[in-house]
């Protein structure tokens, strides 16, 4: 037993649906799963064709440059006044 599925089971399954899908959709739906898989490992393999040997890979934002909040020059700080509690 197959957690709770007898061979017998498996096989009165089989033939249902055998009947509703036809062997020849079935064998399409096979072929086309096994040509997908194989598809995707291969992609998976092979390294991107739109990338050069020569190519960099980008660069890592560090940990540092993610928190800091204070502008890099005096160019980018900003122009508008904050609203106080008498303004509101």
């Amino acid at each position: 037993m197959l957690g709770g599925i007898s061979v017998t089971q498996l096989v009165i399954l089989l033939v249902i649906v055998m009947l509703v899908f036809g062997t020849k959709r079935l064998r399409n739906i096979g072929s086309d799963l096994g040509s997908a898989v194989k598809g995707f490992r291969k992609g998976i393999e092979e390294e991107p064709e739109d990338k050069e040997p020569g190519d960099k890979e980008p660069e890592k934002i560090t940990t540092a440059e993610k928190t800091s909040a204070a502008p890099q020059n005096k160019e980018e700080k900003a122009t508008a006044s904050r609203p106080t509690d008498t303004d509101v």
